[in-house]
Order: C-alpha cells, then structure tokens, then sequence
C-alpha cells in the first residue's frame, strides 16, 4: 500500500495511527475529521507534511468523499471517525447514531462505488469496540469474534450496528471489509474526558478524582501504539470478512488503574498529599458495564500478531507523556483549545 484514507485521524487513537504508519512505513495519508471537540490537529504535530494531510470534512458528506477517492486514489479506508464517550452518548443519543451509523453508511457507498470502479486490490478497515459484546460475569470467558452482540449504551449500539452494515456490504455486494474490535486503549494524545488522563491532569491538579460506583469495574487494557501495530497488520493481511478481536491481555479494576497512576505521580512529582486522598466514589452511570475481557487468539494465530506493551511500563509512558506535554492538555482544558471547555469530571461545560 502506497496511500491511505484514514477518518478521524485527528482523535486519540486515529492520531497515534497516523504517526505510526508515517514514523514506520513510506505510506502517505490523506485525514478526513470534522474536528469536532476531541479532534486536535495539535495531536499530528511531528508527522512528515508531505506525506499527510488533514481534510476538515463529515464523513456522511459523501460528495466529499467520493471526491477525495477520486482525487488520491487510496489503497484503503481506516475508519476511525466515531463519537465515543458513553456519558455524551447517554446525554445525546442522536449525535452518536448520526455519526457512528449513518455516517459509517455513506462512508460505505462511497466506498463501494469506488471499489467497484476498479480498485480490487481496496480494503475497507472497519475500526470498533469491544462494548459491542456487552457485559461479562466475573467468570465469563473472555469476548470472541463469536460472541453475541449486546450492547448496553447508546455507544455501544451505534458501534453495533455499525458493525453490521460493515459485514452487509460485504455480504451483499462483497466489498473487501475486515472489521476489529478492541479494548480500552490508553497513551498518549487521549483526550481528557477519558478515565487515565482525566485521573492524570486532576491529580497534578490537586482535583478531587471521581470513580463510579465502586471502582470495581473490570476493562482489558490495551496500549495505543500496540493497538496501531495490530491495525497495520490486520489492514495488510486480514482477511476481508473477517473480524479480529485486538486485546492488551491486561484486565485490572478502574481502582486499580486509579492507585496505580496516583503511585506513579507520587513518585514522579510529589505533591502535598498522597494522590490517593483525592479519590471520591461518585454515583455510578445507568447501565454501567461490569466487566470487558478480549480473546485475542485469532490476530495471534493467524496474524502473529501480540501486544508488546505491558501494563505496568504502558501506564509509566502515558504518565510520562502527560508530564511532559502539559501545553497540549491545558490549550484543552482553559478552552484555547478550539473544543468545549471541561469541567473537574470530564464532563463538557
């Protein structure tokens, strides 16, 4: 592959793709966003110019798309662009079915159009979550490609039905797709509405850190940059049809991952208590999902494919990153950043 089109390159994990694949390949890549409130061009600073450029632009206006197809020919599509956050999704629904269903939709016919005029070598990469699974008992095994869907917040269900157009056109028409669902993923370049980097920035703060409920939701933990390592792989060699299931093999409590990011911080920058005083349990979110889990046997097996970040160095490299990047996450939080203001929780103010 000479030339990708990547939407919603200027989000977390678009962003940390786009590095990767300019910083370790001659590929070129064009970046469709709309920069809403989490897309930060500030996040692509340092990649090679002439081998990307941003396009500011909704993936639903098909014109527009149809005209960057035909204008740079790309080999693919990585399909990144989604609203994301489960509490603004419980907020306002309408926003996350517009953009994550119907704007997957005209994405797709784009997409098939251009296919079929002449590009059998094209793929579609369909980037998705693993709360499409819904939620896992404390003795469930992990989620397969297999399993059921059963989303539980709007999110997950217009991620969900996403999922499902995707696999349509392909059966239907037989568009070359290949679809993935990852875990939670964490590092550098993730806004702070998010649960590590909001815990980061309110404890060098001295802010309260608010865990829902009891803390004792379990989430598999999956580092940025392995997480892109696995997308190339699976845009290179997977097979079209074909889902993959993308895990970091590192399940742990939100109060785990909470203590361990206030230890770190303590040890890095003390302040003038321990971190872990900051800590308040606050009134969970409706349908809170327990537990997630990945089985990532099959991107192993038939991909060679494993996470080399574990989650103990992982956690120390964001922690790291954030130290060491405050401008970027202060242009967000004092609003000279072009997005929404946020408040202590992470919520939009």
């Amino acid at each position: 592959m000479s030339n990708l089109l990547v939407t919603g390159g200027a989000g977390f994990i678009g962003a940390n793709f786009i590095h990767h694949v300019v910083e370790t390949t001659d590929i070129s890549v064009v970046n469709l966003d709309l920069l809403t409130y989490a897309g930060n061009p500030e996040s692509l600073s340092g990649v090679e110019a002439c081998r990307h450029s941003l396009v500011e632009g909704d993936i639903a206006d098909t014109r527009l798309v149809r005209a960057l197809l035909e204008e740079h020919q790309p080999d693919a599509i990585v399909h990144f662009a989604a609203e994301s956050h489960v509490d603004r999704s419980i907020d306002n629904p309408s926003a996350f079915i517009e953009t994550n269903v119907l704007g997957t939709q005209a994405l797709l016919d784009a997409s098939l159009d251009y296919w079929k005029g002449g590009r059998s070598d094209f793929r579609f990469l369909h980037v998705s979550t693993d709360e499409v699974y819904g939620d896992l008992g404390p003795d469930d095994p992990p989620f397969r490609e297999t399993n059921a869907y059963k989303p539980s917040s709007p999110y997950a269900a217009s991620k969900a039905a996403a999922d499902h157009l995707v696999r349509a056109w392909h059966r239907t028409w037989g568009l070359p797709v290949v679809i993935t669902n990852c875990s939670n993923n964490y590092g550098p370049r993730q806004f702070p509405e998010k649960l590590i980097p909001l815990m980061l920035i309110n404890a060098l703060q001295g802010r309260e850190l608010p865990v829902y409920g009891d803390g004792q939701q379990r989430r598999d933990w999956l580092f940025v940059t392995d997480h892109c390592r696995a997308l190339a792989r699976v845009l290179e060699d997977g097979a079209p049809g074909r889902t993959y299931n993308v895990g970091g093999d590192a399940e742990r409590t939100n109060m785990e991952i909470v203590h361990t990011l206030c230890d770190l911080l303590d040890q890095r920058v003390p302040g003038a208590q321990p971190r872990r005083e900051l800590i308040r349990h606050v009134t969970d979110r409706p349908g809170h999902d327990r537990r997630y889990a990945i089985d990532a046997s099959r991107i192993r097996d038939e991909l060679d494919w494993v996470p080399q970040m574990d989650l103990e160095s992982g956690l120390e490299a964001t922690v790291t990153w954030y130290l060491e990047n405050r401008g970027w996450w202060q242009r967000i939080q004092d609003g000279s950043y072009r997005g929404e203001r946020l408040g202590t929780r992470g919520e939009a103010r």
